[in-house]
């Protein structure tokens, strides 16, 4: 019997070296309303060259979403992208419409395999119970279609209850932990939850799904107001994932959910926000932030860090202090934790001192060859822009400024969401 239990485990094993390192982002398929092929061709082309290998679909209804995925495939088909679906359960599905989606683009070579079986995902989806999820697996295999099934069941957080989740849902074939931001807590989030349940699935045959995003603020009237402590997430994270949990995938949180403020996405213009959201996402671009991705992609697939051939630095920084008063919107919860400050990434070929100054505050800081952070915090005076320099033996090697001001007045709609920019030799 121990014998059979090492063979197992051996096995599982193997399955995850021939799937190893592979990195998508979740995408908002309910965005793609206004998409036309070449939206679609655009986003996948900006995706590829980073190092993107496809598109986690969240697909939240039978809707328009259905036949805006069938030219997300023909763009996918055409550039070897390669496509999942994460079956939005935090709205109402009808097993049967599940099966048919799944069924439909299943022969296409752009969909992602494990283990030569469709990998299917989730957000949320453990209230259906396992009869639902053994009876969704069941209706695609009489289809003659295998798939692996690797939900991201959101109230599975708690590390102590990693041992129950597989006796609990024997269906499952793998595990996408979805929460990549610290639970309303002053501090940053550590690996506990990934370790935890990466254990759980380890003797099974499907992926343990590592979720790695760089920012969480949200303030839409009755959808939600909150900012989560998110600083220098989009750094630690991906350490996290390349030193310490290893993933089978990496799943980037998100491609283009602009309500959420996690896109690294281009903002794009044809997509409806709504009234609320272009509040504070409209100018907000975040697509330096894609850097940074490009640089741990290449990490995370190779393990190895790369060699860096060309200084940058990527900064983000808030447009307003958390105290200030806004005269619309929504003070969110945990409004008290991000730090005022521009926070700047260093990413370098050898040593150079790295200054951030706005107003009257100036920092200077070491950055040995690789990735450095560092901060300089909100003035006292008003409308101010940060500067940003990289410097070597003396000689400024680069500058710039930011393209958004940090106003200490004039707040027209409570927002946390950051402005990202970058300066490069």
């Amino acid at each position: 019997m121990q014998k059979f239990r090492f063979l197992s485990l051996a096995c599982a094993a193997l399955v995850r070296v021939t799937n190893a390192q592979s990195v998508f982002a979740h995408f908002m398929a309910q965005n793609s309303y206004s998409y036309a092929e070449s939206d679609w061709t655009n986003d996948m082309t900006t995706a590829q060259s980073i190092g993107i290998d496809g598109f986690a679909l969240n697909i939240a209804a039978n809707d328009y979403e259905v036949d805006r995925i069938v030219d997300a495939y023909v763009a996918a088909e055409s550039l070897g992208f390669k496509l999942f679906y994460s079956f939005d359960m935090s709205y109402t599905w009808q097993q049967s419409d599940m099966v048919n989606i799944v069924a439909n683009h299943s022969s296409s070579p752009s969909s992602f395999l494990w283990n030569d079986t469709l990998l299917v995902s989730t957000y949320s989806g453990e209230s259906y119970g396992e009869d639902f999820w053994a009876s969704f697996k069941s209706a695609l295999q009489s289809q003659g279609i295998d798939i692996t099934l690797a939900p991201a069941f959101t109230t599975y957080r708690d590390p102590s209850d990693a041992a129950s989740l597989v006796s609990t849902f024997p269906s499952i074939d793998g595990f996408f932990n979805w929460w990549s931001w610290p639970a309303d807590v002053d501090a940053n989030l550590t690996t506990a939850t990934d370790l935890a349940y990466q254990a759980a699935v380890s003797s099974l045959s499907g992926p343990y799904i590592m979720s790695v995003s760089p920012w969480q603020f949200k303030n839409l009237d009755g959808a939600g107001d909150w900012v989560e402590y998110s600083d220098t997430l989009w750094n630690y994270r991906w350490q996290q994932a390349v030193n310490d949990v290893k993933p089978d995938i990496v799943e980037i949180v998100t491609w283009n959910d602009y309500g959420e403020s996690h896109y690294i996405g281009d903002i794009n213009p044809n997509v409806y926000l709504g009234t609320q959201a272009p509040l504070y996402v409209d100018g907000f671009v975040h697509a330096a932030w894609r850097d940074v991705a490009q640089y741990y992609i290449s990490w995370f697939k190779t393990g190895l860090a790369p060699t860096i051939t060309k200084d940058e630095v990527v900064f983000w920084y808030r447009a307003w202090p958390k105290a200030v008063t806004c005269s619309t919107g929504s003070l969110p919860r945990n409004a008290a934790y991000p730090d005022d400050a521009v926070f700047a990434l260093a990413m370098l070929k050898d040593t150079a001192t790295i200054t951030l100054a706005i107003g009257s505050n100036t920092v200077n800081f070491t950055a040995g060859a690789g990735v450095t952070m560092g901060s300089v915090p909100f003035p006292p005076e008003d409308s101010q822009i940060p500067y940003i320099a990289i410097s070597r033996d003396g000689t400024t090697v680069v500058d710039t400024h930011g393209s958004m001001y940090v106003d200490q007045s004039g707040c027209t709609y409570y927002n946390f969401n950051p402005f990202v920019g970058s300066v490069s030799e």
